[in-house]
């Protein structure tokens, strides 16, 4: 049908035409209903016939209406009127950043903002486990008030839905795979691994987004080629030219981040896209910073400056002028020393001379430094203010009240061990400011430099406590954090004091000391995150810990922090062997060469043998070297019971995963590991026990759920175990987790099921699924000549599993056949009794 002004689409009227794309033709409509204006995106007739056309039509409404950001596009409908297939959003009134760029390049405090604002959305679109992979100039809107708003999620691939998800829908979402092979987005704005035509995840948007940065900055794309197969190439092969080869003094901030962003090694480029903006959020305060400062400089050449002496009391002085030998009205420098700022910038403004400008340069960084001097005191004194309490449950005001009392306590006990000799205000003091937010009065009024606000949220999924600290005298945020899922209230409160003790200490020190510090926070989020055990989880630990090494190259612990996050990564297929094993024991040789007494590394060097190398002797030296170093280091004992474990030593196991429980109690991986060595030990009834204590600290680890999964399976109770497998699935929708409900399928006789779940496994990339994992289904379907093809595969892929052999109960029906003898021969192991 035509579309002309006064065109009817069911409530919406056509008003004029907004643009054409690729994938259709965008008009502003008038809602007849609701009376607003809106776009309305129609696919072209002659594209109603193309099935794949329509999908990505359908999926880009699909994926932007599954997200609720304020950068990105709103979607208020999908609809199809006489063939004619439409998506209404909300209108944007303004112009496509490329429209911008036409214009000129962006100064680099607006490109940044810009840059901030689309990696916020991205942020939230990777939580929702959606990649967008067509960012890009023609895909950013910028209103005229400057708010940004990605469009256009024509491309987009729904991966595994992020456990952080509030929506109560969020896991009903669509899967698509694109075909291996198959190049989607605009090729200027492609990273490597898209240009390749590979299978992508969310860092192919953060190449993306640092290209569009670089381009906003600069006016130039980082690669480009006469031809498409020239810009591709130069993606692959070229470096990017420096950003100041285009503009001159950017800070190098801005450069690393480009450098960073543009790796073309993934495993190089930020982790996540919440990384990429932290950093942009640092560099924007930066430049806020020395734009307020040459303001305020700038100020004194206009006439008064107000400041504040030393002893914080505002004063106004009056400039003098005079003239200089040369004819030229100069400000001369009154008491206040910072009119003498106002000389110097004026004098390096307006002349040449080089040695003025350098030692003007010296002298007003000794300036600054002075009148910034009264806000690096130390922050000695703090209020902890009444938590609040975000819902209704009774029990949660209980445990807002606690907490409150508790990290006053445990403020007050830790500061005695700190170097800050904090005062912390008593409960009396704070018990009537309970729900005021107005710091910098509250601060005033209570005698203090910082507040520490709490909020309390009891849901479905456990209890989540949100804490703020804050400075009294300016009302930024020092410091901020979640808790999810903290089980004991006195282990909850200590966790927040000591956190509250190490960020006062960070904002007050200066130098080696507080990088040292800095560095040690971010060791241990990356351990909070290895923790975890999901992918998403183990990049953001690489990326935590490779800020600390950025920080403090010499950093053992961060070293074997980043070694424990690849084997993990191998551990569970989100790495080949063969690329996550060697960078691990890479890592914690490094780790060693700092310090060779450190435990956690001989951990890893341990693991590393018996996982990948079979190395069972060496394994065992290397294990019984890091407990004697550090008897209480739980891992250690926790993965040398895995060890024992597939030596048959089933006793001793559960001994040392015992102990590693004992040492860490509170620690989901290490409870549901010792339900595993039950499991092992054939202990069936001991392991769902254990595992069910695990799920009760926290109902969505899905490991435990995929432990007591295969331990249902082996009671016969196939329902049950599928039941926990498919949860588990839910949580975290990795080959593994796939591979394990494709066998607890096959068991139960659910053969279409089993076949699906194997179908999916064969056609994703090999690197990506461990041979292995398809054998085990094989073994439940009881076609042994395929589990054995695919057991030679996974021994000639080095695939972690295979040392598992002689312990996993999910291989029993192979044991008989001399090929399994002759396997377990070929990895030093004895059969298995």
């Amino acid at each position: 049908m035509p579309i002309v002004p006064g065109t009817r689409l069911n409530h919406y009227e056509i008003t004029s035409a907004l643009g054409v794309g690729g994938m259709g033709e965008v008009y502003l409509a008038q809602d007849l209903r609701l009376e607003r204006q809106v776009a309305l995106k129609l696919l072209p007739e002659q594209f109603t016939s193309d099935a794949e056309r329509l999908r990505r039509f359908s999926l880009e409404a699909k994926a932007a209406s599954a997200l609720n950001h304020p950068n990105i596009i709103t979607i208020y409908e999908i609809g199809e009127v006489n063939g004619v297939h439409f998506i209404a959003t909300e209108f944007i009134d303004g112009d496509t950043l490329r429209e911008r760029l036409t214009a000129g390049r962006l100064k680099l405090h607006e490109a940044v903002e810009v840059a901030i604002q689309i990696a916020s959305a991205l942020a939230a679109s990777h939580a929702a486990g959606i990649i967008h992979r067509d960012i890009k100039p023609d895909n950013v809107m910028l209103r005229r008030d400057d708010y940004v708003k990605v469009l256009d999620f024509g491309l987009a691939r729904f991966t595994e839905a992020a456990k952080t998800t509030s929506d109560p829908e969020a896991q009903t979402l669509p899967h698509f795979r694109t075909d291996p092979g198959r190049v989607m987005g605009t090729v200027s704005y492609m990273s490597p691994e898209q240009a390749r035509g590979q299978e992508v995840d969310a860092r192919s948007d953060i190449f993306s987004l640092g290209v569009v940065l670089y381009e906003l900055v600069t006016g130039h794309l980082p690669f480009h080629g006469e031809s498409v197969n020239d810009t591709v190439a130069a993606i692959l092969r070229e470096d990017p030219a420096p950003p100041t080869s285009y503009v001159k003094d950017l800070p190098p901030e801005f450069n690393w981040i480009i450098n960073k962003a543009l790796a073309k090694n993934r495993e190089e480029r930020y982790a996540t896209i919440r990384s990429l903006l932290n950093d942009l959020k640092r560099l924007k305060q930066r430049l806020e910073f020395e734009a307020e400062m040459e303001r305020t400089v700038l100020a004194r050449l206009r006439g008064n400056v107000t400041v504040m002496d030393s002893g914080n009391n505002i004063i106004t002085e009056p400039v003098q002028h005079q003239t200089s030998p040369s004819g030229a009205d100069l400000t001369v420098p009154t008491a206040s020393g910072l009119s003498s700022a106002e000389y110097l910038i004026s004098e390096i403004r307006r002349h040449k001379n080089a040695a003025l400008a350098i030692f003007a340069a010296m002298l007003l960084g000794l300036i600054v430094f002075a009148w910034f001097a009264f806000r690096s005191q130390p922050l000695e004194s703090v209020a902890v203010l009444p938590f609040i309490n975000a819902s209704v449950d009774q029990d949660t005001v209980s445990l807002s009240e606690r907490l409150t009392v508790g990290v006053i306590s445990s403020l007050s006990s830790l500061s005695q061990d700190s170097n800050l000799n904090l005062k912390v205000k008593s409960l009396t003091g704070v018990s009537g400011y309970k729900g005021r937010t107005d710091a910098q009065a509250m601060a005033k009024e209570l005698g203090v430099q910082a507040l520490l606000f709490g909020r309390v949220v009891k849901g479905s999924d456990g209890t989540t406590i949100t804490v703020e600290l804050v400075d009294g005298l300016d009302n930024n945020q020092i410091w901020g954090h979640q808790y999810d899922k903290l089980a004991d209230i006195q282990i909850a409160q200590q966790r927040i004091s000591r956190d509250v003790i190490s960020n006062l200490r960070l904002a007050t020190l200066k130098g080696p000391e507080k990088d040292r510090v800095k560095a040690e926070l971010l060791y241990e989020q990356g351990r909070s995150y290895w923790n975890r055990r999901t992918p998403d989880a183990l990049w953001q630990g690489i990326d935590s810990f490779q800020q600390a090494i950025s920080i403090s190259p010499n950093y053992a612990l961060a070293h074997a922090g980043l070694a424990d996050c690849y084997n993990m990564l191998g551990v569970y297929n989100a790495l080949s062997p063969k690329e996550a094993f060697p960078k691990a024991r890479q890592a914690a040789t490094r780790a060693l060469q700092i310090d060779s007494s450190l435990a956690e590394a001989h951990a890893v060097l341990a693991y590393d043998a018996f996982i990948y190398d079979w190395d069972w002797n060496g394994a065992e030296r290397e294990f019984t070297r890091a407990i004697e170093l550090k008897p209480d280091y739980a891992p250690a004992h926790q993965w040398y019971a895995t060890y024992l474990a597939v030596m048959g030593r089933f006793d001793e196991a559960i001994t040392e995963a015992g102990k590693a429980r004992q040492l860490d109690p509170l620690s989901l991986i290490v409870n549901a590991h010792l339900g595993r060595m039950y499991y092992y030990a054939g202990r069936y009834d001991e392991a769902v026990e254990q595992l069910q204590k695990t799920l009760d600290l926290d109902p969505k680890f899905y490991v435990a759920r995929r432990y007591l999964g295969q331990a249902y399976e082996e009671q016969g109770k196939y329902e049950d175990a599928i039941r926990e497998l498919n949860q588990a699935m839910m949580l975290s929708s990795s080959v593994l987790t796939k591979s394990e409900l494709g066998h607890a399928y096959a068991v139960a006789g659910k053969i279409s099921e089993a076949r699906r779940m194997l179908s999916e496994l064969q056609a994703a990339p090999p690197a990506q699924v461990s041979s292995f994992l398809i054998a085990s289904i094989y073994a439940g379907l009881g076609e042994k000549d395929k589990a054995f093809e695919y057991l030679q595969k996974a021994y000639d892929e080095k695939a972690d599993r295979i040392s598992y052999l002689n312990a996993d109960p999910r291989l029993k029906p192979l044991r008989t056949d001399p090929r399994f003898q002759q396997m377990l021969q070929r990895l030093g192991l004895s059969a298995a009794k």
